[in-house]
C-alpha cells in the first residue's frame, strides 16, 4: 500500500493511473510519426515537453470526468461516452492554450490520430484492469478477527470498493453465536476456542494482515495468539485503523479515548497554523478582488429575483465554540427562517428562490465567506460550520462532536467533499467521521486535494440542495 495525501492506496491502483498516462503520452508520439514522420520527433523544439503538456490535460480531464471512480464507469458504454467527452473538454482547452501561445502548438490532426489511438488503448487498459479486480488478483488475503458491526462494516466496504486491495480470507468470531448470518457465504467462518491455532491458520492461508475488530468489552484480547502472529511477521491492526485507512474516515460511534489518545495524527503546530493561516489570507485577498465581478451580477441578480437584502448573515460556531457572523448570498425568500425555523438543508427545498437555485448550483452563494476567511473566522478547508441549535443537539449525541471545533471551520472540506450536504441528525455523524479524518490528518497536502475535488464538484454539481 502507497500514502498520499493522508490516505492509502494499493501500488496497483497507482500503476493504473500512470500506465494510462503512459499510453496517452505514447498515442500521441505515434501519432506523430504517423502524420509526420520521424522529421517531427526532432523539427519541433520541446516535442517532447508539448507531449508530456498534453498528457497532463487528458489526465486531469479524465479524472474530473469521473473516470477514475469504477463504480461510475462499469459499463463498456459510459466508458465510451465519458472517455469522448473528456478528450473533447481537453482538446477545446487545448485549442485555448494554442490561441495564446501559438509556439506550444503540435498539430489538431496529430491530437486527432493520437485520441483515436488512445481510446482503443484505454478500452483494453481499463477492460484487463478490470479483470484483475473482478478476480481479485494481486488482493492480499485477510482475517477479520472478532464479529458485530465494525466486523460487517469493514466487510461491506471491501465488498464494495473492488479496488481496495484486499480480500477477506476468513472471519473468526469471538464464539460460535457471534456469527453474522448476513455473511456472504464466500467468507468462510472458523470458530477456534480462545483462538487457538490462529498462527498457524494465518500461515496455512498465506494470511500477511489480522485486522482486530471486537465488539467492546465482548472478548479479552488473545495476546499471546496475537503476539505468536507479529513475531511471525504477520501484520496485527486494529479494526479502527483499518477501517480509517480503507475509507477515509472515522467511525466514531465505535472508537474509544485511549484509540484516539495513542493513535498518529492531530498533529497541529505553530508552523503549520502560520503557513494555513498565510495561505487564507493570500488566497482570499486574491480572490475577493478577482471574483468582485461575480459579486456585481449576484447582487443584481438577488435583487431583481425577489424582494429582500442581497447578503445573508447568520451565526455560526466557529474554533474553540465561538460565535461569529457567516456571510452568504441570499438563496432563499426572506426571512426564510423566521417561517420554518432553523432547518437542515432539503432536496428542492421551496424556500429556495430561482436564483438562488443556480446560485447553489455553482456554489456562487458561498463566495461571501471569502471575507469570514479574510478575518481570521473561517479557513478555506475545514469542517463546515453549523448554527449552535445544530451543535447542541449534536454535542449531546456524540461525546467527539465538540472535538470538531479545534479547528477552524472552511467554506469547503473534506466531508463536503466526500458526503455532500447535511439533511438530518445521521447525516451530520456521518459527516463527523469525515471531519475527524481531516483533523486527524489535515496537512497543506490534504488541503490541496480538498480544493482540486471541490473544484470537481463545481463543475459537475454534485451535492447540490
Amino acid at each position: 500500500m502507497l500514502r498520499l495525501f493522508r490516505q492509502y492506496y494499493p501500488i496497483r491502483n497507482i500503476f493504473f493511473v500512470m500506465g494510462e498516462g503512459i499510453f496517452i503520452y505514447a498515442s500521441v508520439l505515434a501519432a506523430a510519426f504517423i502524420t509526420s514522420g520521424p522529421s517531427a520527433l526532432h523539427e519541433q523544439p520541446w516535442f517532447y515537453g508539448k507531449l508530456f503538456f498534453i498528457t497532463i490535460v487528458c489526465q486531469a480531464c479524465l479524472y474530473y470526468n469521473e473516470l477514475y471512480d469504477l463504480n461510475i464507469t462499469n459499463s463498456l458504454k459510459e466508458l465510451g461516452v465519458r472517455l469522448m467527452q473528456s478528450f473533447g473538454v481537453a482538446g477545446i482547452f487545448l485549442g485555448l492554450v494554442y490561441l495564446v501561445f501559438p509556439e506550444t502548438i503540435i498539430g489538431s490532426v496529430v491530437f486527432m490520430v493520437g485520441v483515436g489511438i488512445v481510446i482503443v488503448l484505454i478500452a483494453c487498459w481499463r477492460f484487463g484492469y478490470s479483470l484483475v479486480l473482478n478476480r481479485g488478483i494481486f488482493n492480499q488475503q485477510i482475517i477479520l478477527l472478532g464479529s458485530g458491526d465494525l466486523t460487517r462494516r469493514i466487510r461491506e466496504e471491501i465488498k464494495t470498493r473492488k479496488d481496495c486491495g484486499y480480500t477477506v480470507a476468513i472471519e473468526v468470531p469471538e464464539s460460535v453465536e457471534d456469527g453474522d448470518p448476513q455473511r456472504p457465504v464466500e467468507v468462510p467462518l472458523i470458530y477456534r476456542q480462545n483462538f487457538k491455532g490462529l498462527c498457524e491458520l494465518s500461515r496455512g492461508l498465506g494470511i500477511k494482515k489480522i485486522v482486530v475488530s471486537f465488539q467492546e468489552k465482548r472478548c479479552a484480547l488473545p495476546t499471546q495468539e496475537l503476539l505468536c502472529c507479529r513475531v511471525d511477521g504477520i501484520e496485527v491492526i486494529d479494526g479502527n485503523s483499518f477501517y480509517e485507512m480503507l475509507t477515509g474516515k472515522l467511525l466514531v460511534e465505535f472508537i474509544n479515548p485511549s484509540w484516539l489518545i495513542f493513535s498518529k495524527g492531530f498533529q497541529k503546530s505553530r508552523r503549520r497554523r502560520l503557513v494555513k493561516r498565510t495561505v487564507d489570507l493570500i488566497l482570499s485577498a486574491i480572490l475577493l478582488i478577482a471574483l468582485s465581478p461575480f459579486f456585481l451580477l449576484a447582487a443584481v441578480a438577488i435583487r431583481l429575483d425577489s424582494p429582500g437584502p442581497v447578503f445573508f448573515s447568520q451565526n455560526r460556531v466557529g474554533e474553540r465554540h465561538r460565535l461569529y457572523r457567516m456571510h452568504k448570498f441570499r438563496s432563499m425568500v426572506q426571512d426564510a427562517e423566521m417561517l420554518s425555523g432553523p432547518a437542515w438543508a432539503q432536496e428542492n427545498d421551496s424556500r429556495v428562490t430561482r436564483v438562488g437555485r443556480v446560485l447553489r448550483r455553482f456554489r456562487i452563494d458561498e463566495l461571501p465567506q471569502f471575507w469570514n476567511v479574510l478575518k481570521g473566522e473561517m479557513s478555506l478547508v475545514g469542517p463546515r460550520p453549523e448554527q449552535e441549535t445544530f451543535v447542541q443537539e449534536l454535542e449531546k449525541i456524540s461525546p467527539y462532536y465538540r472535538e470538531r471545533f479545534s479547528v477552524k471551520p472552511g467554506i469547503t472540506g473534506w466531508a463536503q467533499v466526500n458526503f455532500g450536504y447535511c439533511a438530518s441528525i445521521s447525516d451530520s455523524i456521518e459527516k463527523l467521521n469525515y471531519d475527524f479524518f481531516y483533523i486527524k490528518n489535515m496537512s497543506g497536502l490534504m488541503d490541496l486535494l480538498v480544493i482540486l475535488r471541490t473544484i470537481k464538484i463545481l463543475l459537475f454539481g454534485h451535492g447540490v440542495r
